[in-house]
C-alpha cells in the first residue's frame, strides 16, 4: 500500500514538473504508526502442543459448494437431429 502511495505521489510531482525525492523517516514513521494497529499474537507458552493428543481443538465443518444447486431445465432434451430439422429453414418451391 504504502508502495501505491509513493508511486501516485511520483507521478503527480513528475506531472506538475517537479522532483520527487522520498522521505525515509517520514517512511519509518508511518511503519511504525501502521504496525500498531495489528493484532498482537498468541505467545508460544499459551498455545496448546500440537503433539498432545488430548489437546482441545475446534470441531471441522463442511459446507457443499453445489448443495444449493436445482436444476433448471424446462423440458426433457430432444433429439438433435429433430431440434436441428425444427430450425432449419425450408427450401422455396418456385425454383
Amino acid at each position: 500500500m504504502l508502495t501505491l502511495l509513493g508511486a501516485k505521489s511520483a507521478a503527480a510531482f513528475a506531472a506538475r514538473g517537479g522532483h520527487f525525492r522520498f522521505h525515509w523517516p517520514l517512511l519509518a514513521a508511518a511503519t511504525l504508526a501502521l504496525s500498531s494497529c495489528m493484532p498482537a499474537t498468541m505467545s508460544v507458552a499459551t498455545t496448546a502442543d500440537p503433539a498432545d493428543p488430548t489437546a482441545k481443538v475446534a470441531r471441522v465443518g463442511y459446507r457443499s459448494a453445489v448443495a444449493p444447486y436445482t436444476s433448471l431445465r424446462p423440458a426433457a432434451p430432444m433429439p438433435w437431429r429433430e431440434r436441428n430439422d425444427a430450425v432449419t429453414p425450408q427450401p422455396k418451391q418456385d425454383r
